[in-house]
């Protein structure tokens, strides 16, 4: 049976990050194909795609994603860990359905489909991609880190750039212009004041500002100024962009809206410990593959630091935990 640390390490010693997935993409196809699955990789731009393999299909698909974000840490074992970038966020996972999925296969069970896509961290255009596919199963098992629990729900996002516009001039006479960075700057931190939605289960609304950026040079005034900010939502995003455009016009600010995921609920089956997450997933993207479920080993706290690992035995044991999983939703 395939040793899925021993897989995962492979995964990570591949540099994947956001559009740059190739070597990641051609490895996990060889590595079904030389195992007699059905593969297809459906492209989604010029050197990349999302990997779909399978048997007979029709019943449950394992899928999470392979990219990761930078910066690249290779593998390396300590103690009862592993480490690396993608370590739980998401190619220990990947390297867990994989080991799964042979598993089953060695059963005699073929109604299990594998579908690895790129771009979940910034933008989830595999998903979107692959939504398009003609996919025939009844249950998807979406892949993060959930600390072996299955999900009973998740956060989803919204992000949106804030940008504010000044006049430019010689920074010995700044009267004769105007900085765009100091009413930016002003505005952000009110972000915490506007009255977002929260929600029972999900909890609240949260805020993270990820970027700031403006000007040209010190002994410039600055004639420009943006952030980039995301949201985590826990309901309908259209009052929430409505309370975004309100606060940015306040201070005299413009808005562009990006990518959105929205909140969403999953599945769950008797006899697992539940709890919801706050992070997104491609879950809401994948409508057409099944009533989900989110699960996965490792802890999204320890996700995209330096330090990004997942618990050997837990990995070991999400093996045994996603085939078991699989053969449940089969006979229900």
């Amino acid at each position: 049976m395939t040793d899925v640390v021993a897989l995962a390490a492979e995964l990570l010693s591949i540099q994947s990050f956001t559009r740059d997935e190739g070597a990641a993409i051609d490895f996990v196809a060889r590595w079904l194909v030389n195992r007699g699955w059905n593969v297809s990789i459906q492209e989604v731009s010029p050197g990349r795609g999302n990997v779909w393999a399978s048997h007979r299909g029709g019943g449950v698909t394992l899928s999470t994603h392979l990219d990761t974000v930078p910066p690249f840490h290779p593998p390396r074992l300590s103690g009862n860990r592993l480490y690396g970038r993608g370590a739980c966020d998401a190619k220990g996972i990947a390297a867990a359905m994989m080991a799964a999925a042979e598993q089953l296969a060695a059963d005699g069970e073929d109604r299990v489909d594998l579908l690895f896509v790129v771009g979940e961290e910034k933008g989830s255009d595999g998903a979107r991609a692959a939504n398009n596919l003609a996919a025939s199963s009844r249950y998807l098992i979406n892949g993060e880190p959930t600390e072996s629990r299955l999900a009973s729900g998740c956060k989803g996002s919204l992000r949106f750039v804030v940008r504010t516009r000044g006049r430019e001039a010689h920074s010995a006479y700044p009267e004769l212009g105007a900085s765009a960075i100091e009413p930016l700057i002003r505005l952000l931190p009110t972000i915490h004041d506007v009255d977002f939605p929260s929600d029972p289960v999900l909890g609240a609304t949260t805020i993270n500002i990820g970027t700031i950026s403006g000007g040209t040079e010190a002994n410039i005034v600055p004639g420009s100024a943006e952030s980039e900010v995301m949201l985590r939502l826990v309901s309908d995003v259209a009052p929430v962009k409505r309370l975004v455009s309100d606060w940015a016009h306040a201070g005299g600010a413009d808005v562009e809206f990006g990518s959105t995921i929205p909140a969403q609920r999953f599945h769950v089956v008797d006899g697992y410990d539940v709890a919801p997450v706050s992070y997104t997933s491609d879950i809401p993207l994948l409508g057409r593959w099944g009533t989900p479920l989110l699960f996965g080993p490792g802890s999204i706290h320890v996700a995209h630091t330096p330090d990004e690992y997942v618990d050997i035995d837990e990995l070991r044991a999400s093996v045994s935990t996603y085939a078991s999983l699989v053969k449940q939703l089969l006979s229900s």
